[in-house]
């Protein structure tokens, strides 16, 4: 574990993500003693998509495109 102090990690901050992104553990102190930890959070993973997989789910009634007849006095 890397260990570095709160004023040299002021100082060293881009330095001391680098090393976390790279997957070292990193704790920064406070008169010696460890109180913050630095670590990278991981990548939630997306979901495995599959085309055609709602197959069957969604239907469309036969006269979806017919005009409106609410909207009838709008037609010319």
């Amino acid at each position: 574990m890397y260990q570095v102090g709160i004023i040299e990690a002021k100082e060293k901050l881009l330095e001391l993500i680098a090393a976390a992104i790279r997957g070292e553990e990193v704790a920064i102190t406070q008169d010696n003693q460890p109180v913050i930890k630095l670590v990278v959070i991981p990548k939630q993973a997306k979901p495995n998509r599959q085309a055609g997989s709602a197959k069957g789910m969604v239907w469309m009634s036969d006269d979806f495109d017919e005009p409106l007849e609410e909207f009838k006095e709008y037609r010319s």
